[in-house]
């Protein structure tokens, strides 16, 4: 194989990023994924198909999660050429699992188009998910992510983003058979994308969850705290008073902070702070949710959200953690010396947690990019009646995480039929309502207060009750009918040369 195509697969990952955040762009791609896959029938073997995947996912990944190094070196203190070098190796192992679905496909001996419509959307979808849940999963950049405002998206309450992203390389498909199929697979690469398009525009205005209760007024509070100065002696002070005058600033009934928005223990803080907060809220039978780390009688801390105000304190603990940002895996004590990470080893939280009641709702909270795991955050449902996600994505600085963690946010509450309030310290911090749009947001990188009225919703919708079950049993049986129908193919050439001889 010469080295065009190798490049060309590495562009088309590359490229494919821009429509990860741009609204605009969520064509890409789409057309990035055919790209590879046409590659893919160009050179049939699986060495080829192996290689052209990892060329993909490098590109994809380089360029998709290049914001680890700012992360690492910037904030975590990492010398440059080691950040560099730790950010290579994780986004080529996530380069693996396209590699992975490269060599599988070219390992089938398929007709052209259920090959192009059915099996390689399978080995993709299953390869996404299992990165999505390998070594406590990473399933950013999943393909569904980018169809957030298209059609595909209605498949989203139903089978969740992994089965956006069936369908999504299955129109990536479509694409390729429409140029290098004839006779009946062209017809099929032309109904199949006929069908995805009016199935998923049937299903976007299919109401799965319904009002309950009253709206709600809602303020979301952007601090802005710099990252480098966040847990800089003499600032802590300036921290809580930047908090407690926004909060003072707002007659919202359900007030949410950022994650660690106090950068100190729950028990080092003032209780008359803690007091102040709660009493501006309080007076009009309101609740504030504060993140906060939280060190338990066990001397194990937290990523914690509480609550402040007229219900009972109540806590959530973030279950899902961050390898290395979070929590440190066995054997890699070594690598505290080399990040300069504050409180760089919370305890998990508890895997099944209850929404937390406040201002009349039902609140599942989830913390960062806990919001990445579809299947844990239906955990908390259908008892939920609104979803919030407080982060602190300052650790990327300007990078292209915000957005991208944004576009994650709107599938949730696509998925989930819930409005999502993202409090976030530097952005972006918005309301997503039940149906994926941003009602409202502020601008990145400047303290502010966001507010709106917000309805509570009750009911389930089909990828709340089952999960990734189908979509991922779905794929496997594709692929097992694949691997019947290709040996069976086989089997009749094989008699039909028999015969000629």
């Amino acid at each position: 194989m010469s080295r065009w195509p190798l490049a060309a697969a590495f562009a088309a990952g590359a490229v494919s990023v821009a429509g990860f955040g741009d609204p605009a762009l969520d064509f890409v791609p789409i057309a990035g994924f055919a790209l590879l896959v046409w590659l893919w029938t160009r050179e049939p073997s699986a060495r080829a198909g192996a290689a052209l995947g990892l060329a993909f996912g490098a590109g994809l990944f380089l360029v998709g999660v290049s914001w680890v190094y700012v992360s690492l070196h910037r904030f975590g203190m990492m010398p440059a050429p080691l950040a560099a070098l730790a950010t290579l190796l994780f986004c080529l192992y996530l380069a693996l699992f396209p590699a992975l679905a490269g060599y599988l496909q070219g390992r089938l001996s398929l007709a052209p188009a259920p090959r192009l419509l059915l099996a390689i959307p399978a080995l993709w979808t299953l390869t996404e998910w299992l990165r999505g849940w390998l070594l406590t999963g990473f399933p950013w950049l999943s393909l569904g992510y980018s169809q957030a405002d298209g059609p595909l998206a209605g498949l989203a309450p139903v089978l969740g983003v992994f089965g956006v992203s069936f369908a999504a390389a299955s129109a990536a498909g479509a694409i390729v058979a429409l140029f290098t199929v004839r006779g009946p697979g062209l017809f099929a690469a032309l109904a199949s994308l006929a069908a995805l398009a009016a199935l998923g525009a049937v299903l976007r205005g299919v109401e799965w969850t319904a009002p309950r209760g009253e709206p709600i007024e809602v303020a979301l509070l952007q601090g802005n705290v710099p990252q480098e100065l966040k847990f800089v002696p003499g600032r802590f002070e300036e921290t809580l008073e930047t908090y407690a005058r926004l909060a003072a600033g707002t007659r919202a009934r359900l007030v949410v902070l950022p994650e660690t928005a106090i950068p100190r223990f729950l028990h080092e803080v003032d209780p008359r702070y803690l007091e102040r907060l709660a009493a501006a809220v309080r007076a009009r039978g309101g609740d504030m949710l504060v993140g906060v780390p939280v060190l338990d009688g066990e001397r194990r801390y937290f990523n914690a959200v509480i609550s402040l105000g007229a219900s009972a304190p109540q806590t959530y603990a973030k279950s899902h953690l961050v390898p290395f940002g979070e929590f440190v895996p066995p054997g890699f004590g070594w690598i505290v010396a080399v990040l300069h990470i504050p409180l760089s080893d919370f305890a998990r939280g508890p895997a099944a947690q209850v929404p937390l009641d406040v201002a009349g709702e039902r609140v599942a909270v989830n913390i960062c990019y806990e919001d990445a795991f579809g299947e844990e955050i239906i955990g908390q449902l259908p008892a939920a009646t609104l979803l919030v996600n407080a982060s602190n994505v300052a650790w990327f600085g300007d990078s292209l995480a915000p957005a991208q963690h944004l576009r994650i946010a709107r599938i949730r509450s696509i998925e989930t039929g819930r409005t999502t309030l993202r409090a976030t310290n530097t952005g972006v911090t918005a309301i997503v309502d039940h149906r994926g749009t941003v009602v409202a947001r502020l601008p990145s990188f400047r303290q502010g207060v966001l507010e709106g009225r917000v309805q509570g919703r009750s009911g389930a919708t089909p990828y709340v009750a089952a999960g990734n079950r189908p979509v991922v049993l779905g794929s496997i049986a594709l692929l097992a009918l694949a691997l019947w129908a290709g040996r069976r193919q086989s089997r009749k050439a094989s008699a039909g040369r028999h015969l000629s001889a």
